[in-house]
């Protein structure tokens, strides 16, 4: 059994992402092809925002976004604790001070209580600028923006949504990666929507930044590639990646999204008796990046682990460190004592196998061995 089988898809998506493939090799039109500008139109469509630019992974998209926004030294970013490294990477090259929030226990999302207190205690030292937020859509779920949005906006702040998970997640029909005014997402292949290599893109309903993220995208360009108005960066999707995403996103649209989250209400209605199953609100929806259940104690995670691999089942732990204990941040102190939710969820979280193409076999399998070891 695959924690994420990308060979099934494959298989199943072969005709047409073979011909995809093909098609560029015969034009070799390998960088900049028109199928890059198709899939940012398809996925601006698909999002509900006015501009989508494709990039070459993730982390960039995050760069670019705050390069857009002028974060700099003194800035304050606001950055939950438990996420990938990334959400607080990007910042931190940026000189800016990463605010560390904790996370709602349930959602695993930013707290948004949390946030507007950590707020409330930077704006009251008076030390930094209060810049922006980075939310996370973690494991597939948006975050609570309709709370954040107006914490953003009280504090007159911008949102970067990170939705590297969160691609195809919604709150009341509006889709995740269109919350921030500015959002990104990864097409790292284990990602909701996922390319045979790096990928990411940017969206966002301004002109301006969207202009200026295009020029930092490729060399800081002007009118043309050789006049160069700032310094840049080399970060574009190669039109092969574009290629492969484009019947992807099809199939995503057209059934994969919905077999995920059928696959989940399969795991939790024969889970919820014995585990802490993941919780959606009322209005939103996940992607279901992963499916994470909470486990009593970390002692409990290695032995269902261990149990799980002896019997050919996969699982991963995400994440197993906060930001605020990274070694890199080994000198953070703001609001320790408020990032307690992350600490305990990094000792007691366990992902299973989650994509569109499970059999109920398979489900079974790791239903009944689950069951079997609790």
């Amino acid at each position: 059994m695959q924690f994420i089988d990308l060979q099934k898809q494959y298989r199943t998506l072969k005709k047409e992402i073979d011909s995809a493939i093909q098609n560029v090799l015969s034009d070799a039109n390998f960088i900049s092809g028109a199928q890059v500008k198709q899939l940012e139109n398809e996925l601006a469509a698909y999002c509900g925002t006015k501009y989508c630019l494709t990039c070459a992974n993730g982390t960039d998209a995050l760069t670019l976004a705050l390069r857009a926004l002028d974060v700099k030294e003194n800035d304050a970013v606001f950055v939950p604790s438990f996420t990938f490294f990334a959400s607080a990477e990007t910042p931190a090259l940026e000189d800016a001070t990463c605010i560390f929030v904790d996370v709602d226990e349930r959602t695993f999302n930013m707290d948004s209580q949390k946030l507007e207190k950590a707020i409330m205690q930077v704006k009251q030292e008076g030390k930094l600028n209060l810049k922006c937020i980075i939310t996370v859509d973690l494991f597939g779920l948006p975050a609570n923006y309709p709370e954040i949005r107006k914490i953003a906006d009280k504090y007159g702040m911008k949102i970067i949504e990170d939705g590297a998970q969160g691609f195809g997640g919604s709150i009341n029909g509006k889709k995740a990666c269109s919350f921030g005014d500015i959002s990104t997402t990864s097409f790292f292949p284990a990602k909701p929507l996922g390319c045979y290599g790096d990928g990411g893109a940017i969206f966002t309903d301004n002109k301006d930044d969207y202009d200026l993220m295009c020029s930092l995208a490729v060399h800081g360009k002007g009118s043309f590639k050789y006049d160069n108005v700032r310094i840049g960066y080399n970060s574009r999707l190669d039109t092969l990646q574009a290629a492969i995403l484009l019947p992807k996103l099809k199939a995503f649209r057209e059934y994969e999204l919905k077999a995920r989250n059928f696959i989940a209400r399969k795991y939790t209605e024969a889970l919820k008796d014995s585990f802490v199953t993941p919780f959606v609100p009322s209005g939103f929806e996940s992607s279901w990046a992963q499916y994470t259940l909470i486990l009593p104690n970390e002692t409990d995670r290695t032995v269902i682990q261990q149990t799980l691999k002896d019997k050919g089942i996969p699982t991963m732990v995400y994440y197993p460190k906060p930001m605020h204990k990274q070694t890199v941040f080994s000198d953070y102190s703001f609001n320790l004592q408020d990032l307690k939710t992350s600490e305990r969820l990094s000792n007691h979280v366990l992902s299973i196998p989650m994509h569109p193409y499970l059999t109920d076999e398979e489900i079974d399998r790791v239903v009944s061995a689950l069951k079997t070891v609790k």
